[in-house]
Order: structure tokens, then sequence, then C-alpha cells
């Protein structure tokens, strides 16, 4: 029998995760991280907390970019997978129909009112190439639409509905997709007027800055697509399974109507990587439309036995937990006391977002002292004073987040649902201290600033 001891393995070589990534996998990874204070050795996580080597505590505002929903290690979620590799299943086969898939399928689609079958996948990029394939299908146009500032994933297909240009450049010719404004619904008309458009495809809340749609643009959004014969693909990858404080996001609007919804990241319970594409049955049908037809499009691992107990395990936590609710009431006190320091503070500009998604936005001061050092930050590079507040969170409080995007003034807040009133207080306080420090002059700050703008400069 093969001697292969995992703990042992980790004891012996854990030490050189850092050389290991430089040497075999993306050499800037640990380059960046090692430049911003991010170099951490984490060595063990429960909840809403991350643990280093000396066993101390760190609040985790990232929950590993929404993967984490359910915090780490669930003890629901262990049992689950536990059980489900004790139980030996004939998994992947490919030539029967396992129960968990259909019985997950059930659950997703039980609180998605009008969706009726499901496709399961390995990841949000797939969810939504899977989405994009079922619109051309469906529709039988090759056009999709996607929103400024869009991020749906890096795979080509989702890429070519990315609104990030820094994501896309290298890697062209993309598919000839068409990009919009968030919320202008006339854009949008005089694309659907061209008669080629198979789809438009929106975050409910746009992940890079964390724009919420304006109010009533899916409902309206969705009804001049349909009258012009296209569909509306939304995009819960993040959004969904309660991080706004509604199963999905979409269904803060009473009247929107998507034809596709894409999800993942907190379906996975943090433990085993899945997407899965809801949709109307007339789509499938078109998709799946003979027996012949019956493999057009799958994936290898979509619906492996341990995913789809991962992905039980989690909708059962978020259904007898209440962390829908959870997240709806503790996010409303997160940005409440976040918004009140706004007229305290002229380097804030404003707190938005939804649930257990916030996005807290940075602008220029109005006191002449201030704005020369915000001035000195923006002519390095934009977003290094959103940089300057999230490296002293993670060094001197132990929290852990994360700006919103490249060049961006914005921090985003996607914590686990598990979090409460403890949580937002250590926060809470802990930014305040930074920002009563950034409008002081203090100097430990804004002399990392000054290193901030060295290296941005060097890296031109």
């Amino acid at each position: 029998m093969t001697d292969f001891d995992l703990t042992k393995l980790l004891a012996e070589r854990g030490a050189e995760r850092y050389e290991l990534h430089a040497r075999h996998l993306n050499h800037q990874l640990p380059r960046m991280l090692r430049a911003i204070g991010f170099d951490k050795v984490y060595e063990r996580g429960e909840g809403a907390y991350l643990y280093d080597a000396e066993g101390r505590e760190y609040l985790d505002m990232l929950a590993g970019f929404g993967v984490m929903g359910l915090g780490r290690h669930h003890p629901v979620l262990r049992r689950a997978l536990r059980d489900v590799l004790d139980a030996g299943l004939a998994d992947l086969t490919r030539f029967d129909c396992p129960p968990l898939p259909g019985l997950l399928a059930e659950k997703l689609l039980g609180h998605a009112p009008g969706m009726e079958r499901v496709f399961f996948g390995n990841s949000g990029t797939e969810a939504v190439e899977t989405a994009l394939k079922f619109a051309r299908c469906a529709t039988g146009r090759s056009r999709v639409l996607y929103c400024d500032h869009a991020f749906h994933g890096l795979t080509t297909g989702s890429l070519s509905v990315n609104g990030e240009d820094g994501f896309r450049r290298g890697f062209g010719p993309l598919l000839p997709d068409t990009a919009v404004p968030l919320g202008d619904l006339g854009a949008l008309a005089r694309e659907l007027r061209r008669g080629d458009v198979a789809a438009l495809i929106v975050e409910p809340i746009q992940g890079k800055g964390v724009h919420p749609a304006p109010p009533g643009y899916l409902a309206a959004a969705g009804e001049l697509l349909h009258s012009a014969g296209a569909l509306l693909i939304a995009d819960e990858v993040q959004t969904g399974l309660g991080r706004t404080g509604e199963f999905f996001a979409y269904q803060h609007e009473a009247d929107a109507a998507p034809d596709l919804v894409c999800v993942a990241k907190a379906l996975s319970g943090g433990y085993v990587p899945v997407g899965a594409t809801l949709g109307k049955e007339w789509i499938f049908k078109k998709v799946y439309s003979s027996m012949e037809r019956v493999l057009v499009h799958s994936a290898s691992f979509g619906s492996n036995a341990q995913a789809m107990a991962a992905g039980l395990a989690t909708v059962a936590v978020l259904e007898d937990e209440d962390l829908v609710a959870n997240a709806r009431r503790t996010g409303e006190l997160l940005r409440g006391r976040l918004a009140a320091l706004v007229d305290d503070y002229e380097l804030l500009h404003e707190v938005r977002g939804r649930g257990l998604m916030v996005g807290i936005e940075f602008g220029r001061p109005r006191s002449l002292a201030l704005r020369g050092r915000w001035a000195m930050l923006q002519a390095a590079r934009k977003g290094l004073f959103a940089q300057m507040v999230v490296v002293p969170l993670l060094q001197r409080h132990r929290i852990l987040t994360q700006v919103s995007g490249d060049e961006l003034e914005v921090i985003k807040l996607i914590p686990p649902l598990v979090i409460g009133e403890r949580e937002v207080d250590r926060f809470v306080d802990a930014f305040r201290r930074l920002m009563d420090e950034a409008h002081r002059g203090g100097s430990l700050l804004w002399d990392f600033g000054r290193t901030l703008v060295r290296q941005a400069v060097a890296n031109r």
C-alpha cells in the first residue's frame, strides 16, 4: 500500500509554501503579497476567523472572495463530506442518474420560483459559460450584452463579457459582445433594435466597486429584452445564496424575472468547487433537443457526489441557521455604523451595498493638507489610499480585507454570513482608529503611503 501521509508532508514542507509557489506557480503572487505585507502564514481557520502559528486570531472580512459563505470548516459540511466519502458511492459513471444532483437541483429551484432546471459545472466562470451557450442556442442569436465594469469570470467566453480592460488585455480576439452602462435602459434599447442580441448578463450588485443595479433596473431590462426576443442572465456567483439578505440578489426586485441564473462560490461550502446554472424549461429543451444532443453540453466533474453533498449541506445550513436573515440584519448594522462615519471623515466618500456585501469608497478631501497627501497617492497610482487602509487593518488590527478592484479607492467587505455584532464592533472600531490617524496626518500611516508610492512608480 502506498505510504502517503499528508500530515507528515505538511509538517515537513509546509514552511516552504511561498518558495514553492514562486518556483512552480504564479511567481507574481508571492511577490505581490510580500510587497503589501500580506505574506502571512495562516495555520487554520474556523468560522469567520483565521489563526497563525502563534494562535493569533484574524477576522476574515473577505471570505475567500465570497466562497466561505458559511465560514471555514462548518461542522455540518465536514460531516456531510465524511459521510459521502464513507458511502463509497459509484460516482461519475456517466451512465446513470445518481440521486444527489437531483436533490440539490430541487433545493435550489425551491429558492428560485420561475426557474425549472439546473446544469451543474465546477465554477462560477463555467456557470457563466453555460448561460452564454444556452442563451445563444435558445435564441438563435450570437451577441451578448454586458455592463461596463462587470466581472463574470476569466475563461474566454466569460472574459468576452468582462467589463474590465485589465483582465481582457493580451487575450484577444474575444467574442464580439457589447458593453452597455449599468442602469442605462436607453443604451440597452438601442442595442436590442439591431435584432442580434441573445441576452444581457448582469450582476445585481457589481463586485468591482460594489455598485448595486439601480432600483427597478432588472425588471425593466427584463421587459425590454423579452419584448425583443432576448434573455436576461443574472450572474449571482458572488451575490447568491444569501449574501445580500435575499437568497438571490435579484429577488430584492419583486418583478425581476431572469431567464438564467449563475451560481457558484458559497454553494461549495468552502470545500468542493461547484457551479450551477438555473434556467427556464424551454431553454434547456432547446439545448437538449434530442437524444443525439444529450451530451451537447456537459462537464466531466459536474454533479460529482462530493460537490453535490457540499451543496446540499450548504443550503441546509443556510435554511436551518437562518443565515439569509442574519446577512440582512448584520449587513444593515455594519453599513449603518460605517455610513454614520461619512460626515466625520472627509476622506470617506460613500458606504454602499446590500446585506453582507459592502463597499467603502474614499474620495478627494476638502482640507489643504489632506488634499496634498491625497494628490501624492493619486499621481503615483489610483487605489493607493484604499490599499493604505487595507494593510494596517491586517498588520495592526488582524482584519483581512482587500480593495475592490484595480485602481479603485474602494474596500469591499464580503465576510462569512455567520458574523454578528461582535465582528461588526471589531471592524468599525479598527476602521475608525485608522480614519482618525489618517485625518490627523499620522506619520506611520502616511509614511506607508509614501512606500506604496515608491513601489508604484518603480513598477511603471
